[in-house]
């Protein structure tokens, strides 16, 4: 089975846009503020699959740090760049993870699903460790929404830059598709707003 989560090979370095500022990071930091809206006391035991250069994660790491908070990326230079930042990470590969059964209460998987070919098989996985009724939280762009952006932003390299996206979904497609995964569909909201959105957020709960 090829390992081909998060295989997009730009030329951008998350933590060097992300330290760019401007609208961008100001994008990335609401973003992340509306996945944590969904993290609750329940939550133990937390897992950022895909995490990247560790962005999310070590928000994760530094908001709550009573929780357990896990990092898993398939590349091995994004987990070089987690563990240079003291950040606790695993190189491991959504398809094959490399945790234990039925140990995690919430998975998030941020900008992940749309690099993927095996969407069901990741899911498969991603339930087996999820707790009984665990959470999962998916992020996925709308690519011609963001594209518009960029171009509106002046932002041309980026807007038409290779990102490696397979698929491209749509709240109706997505609930779909974890319905017949074993999941619950909890919430579909877009965001930054209702009627127009950069991403679609999904929760949703292992039946």
């Amino acid at each position: 089975m090829p390992i081909d989560h998060k295989k997009s090979s730009t030329i951008f370095s998350q933590r060097e846009v992300y330290k760019k500022g401007g609208a961008g990071r100001w994008y990335w930091d609401f973003r992340d503020r509306k996945i944590f809206d969904f993290i609750g006391d329940n939550h133990r035991n937390i897992v950022d699959i895909g995490c990247g250069e560790g962005i999310t994660l070590e928000k994760l790491v530094n908001k709550y740090k009573d929780k357990n908070i896990l990092g898993v990326d398939a590349m091995a230079e994004n987990v070089d760049i987690c563990k240079q930042n003291n950040l606790p990470v695993i190189l491991s590969d959504v398809y094959d993870l490399k945790i234990e059964d039925e140990s995690i209460d919430l998975c998030i998987f941020s900008e992940v699903i749309e690099h993927l070919d095996y969407v069901g098989l990741a899911l498969e996985n991603i339930k087996r460790i999820l707790r009984p009724c665990g959470d999962l939280i998916i992020v996925f762009p709308y690519d011609a929404v963001f594209k518009a952006a960029r171009i509106f932003f002046l932002k041309f390299k980026e807007a038409f830059a290779e990102y490696g996206h397979v698929n491209h979904f749509s709240p109706q497609s997505i609930g779909n598709i974890l319905g017949k995964a074993g999941f619950e569909i909890i919430k579909i909201k877009n965001i930054p707003f209702g009627f127009l959105g950069l991403h679609c957020l999904v929760s949703a709960r292992k039946k």
